[in-house]
């Protein structure tokens, strides 16, 4: 039974130890244990602080982001637009400019044709002078072979003018 009641003596040097252990403990190492707890509860507010605003920061930032997707998005669209209108006219253009050109060569074939038409149809007429002179005065030389039939064709041409 002595372990379960302690003697007077013994209550009195335990709580005289616990009494300076105490003091001890308060004065030496409670303050500094306190001021590490303080300082590491600061640090974790901090830190959770600093992570609030990196959370915040990643948000903007996340926006800002978006944003700029969105921007270079709506440029990239104008600069495909843009260069649809630009082929589409450079399209056209090139098409109008091959008409003319089809259309200046038509007249200038045509010209050409009409030009060659021409000079062939003189030519034709040319020769086929030349070809009636021959005829006609082969004609004329097989009549007028003989005196009489030289002197009769001038008579005939004296009537004829002498009624004009």
């Amino acid at each position: 039974m002595d372990l379960v009641l302690p003697d007077f003596g013994l209550l009195f040097w335990t709580g005289l130890v616990f009494v300076i252990l105490l003091f001890l403990l308060t004065k030496f190492a409670w303050k500094p244990i306190l001021g590490m707890v303080n300082a590491r509860e600061e640090k974790i507010s901090e830190a959770l602080a600093q992570a609030e605003r990196t959370k915040e920061e990643m948000k903007a930032l996340q926006a800002q982001n978006e944003n700029l997707l969105k921007e270079a998005r709506a440029e990239r669209d104008a600069m495909i637009k843009d260069a649809k209108e630009t082929a589409s006219s450079m399209v056209e253009e090139a098409k109008s400019k091959a008409k003319e050109e089809a259309e200046k060569l038509l007249v200038s074939a045509r010209e050409t044709i009409n030009a060659e038409k021409a000079a062939a149809i003189t030519e034709l007429k040319t020769q086929v002078a030349a070809i009636s002179l021959e005829i006609a005065e082969k004609v004329v030389r097989g009549e007028l072979s003989s005196d009489d039939k030289q002197t009769a064709l001038a008579q005939k041409l004296a009537e004829d003018i002498n009624l004009n």
